[in-house]
């Protein structure tokens, strides 16, 4: 009767952890962001960016990607990142200036593209503003992208007009 009682014992436990492992190999497995890696993705000045960056923005976790120089936040994925895309010329899009990084935007509808002023390579962040502010995208993700170093800035219409003669 005892021999009983401990293989039943033994049989209940086994699957107890069976159940647990399962559902820890599950939750591992989820599956990767699927990410076009941006033209110049294999550029070393991205690396310091993507190593520092956030596993959080906003209430969105940090994802794996399945392409070099990508970045994805939450599931699904409300924001996603790529190190290494064109640089911006000059434009007239809005740019912002945000820790320090300047970042010119394109608001689409619904996604918007932000992208990194005067820092080579370029960082390209898609978001769609209804899933996540954009103030707090920036602001979470200029750390990271400050990695990178700043070799222009914005320049907006006040800057455009110092030097330039008045009339009296």
């Amino acid at each position: 009767m005892q021999q009983t009682k401990t293989a039943v014992y033994v049989r209940a436990l086994c699957t107890v952890t069976a159940a647990a492992v399962s559902l820890l190999g599950l939750s591992a497995c989820t599956p990767a962001v699927d990410v076009q890696a941006a033209s110049d993705a294999a550029n070393p000045a991205c690396a310091p960016m993507m190593v520092a960056l956030p596993d959080k923005v906003g209430d969105a976790s940090l994802r794996n990607t399945n392409s070099q120089a990508t970045a994805a936040w939450g599931d699904p994925s409300v924001l996603i990142l790529r190190c290494g895309v064109n640089i911006p010329g000059p434009t007239t899009d809005r740019c912002v200036t945000v820790n320090d990084v300047d970042w010119v935007i394109k608001e689409g509808d619904p996604v918007w593209t932000l992208t990194t002023y005067g820092r080579e390579p370029a960082t390209e962040i898609l978001m769609d503003p209804n899933k996540i502010s954009s103030a707090t995208v920036l602001a979470d993700l200029a750390p990271a992208a400050a990695k990178i170093k700043a070799v222009r800035k914005c320049v907006g219409q006040p800057e455009l007009l110092q030097g330039l003669p008045t009339s009296k």
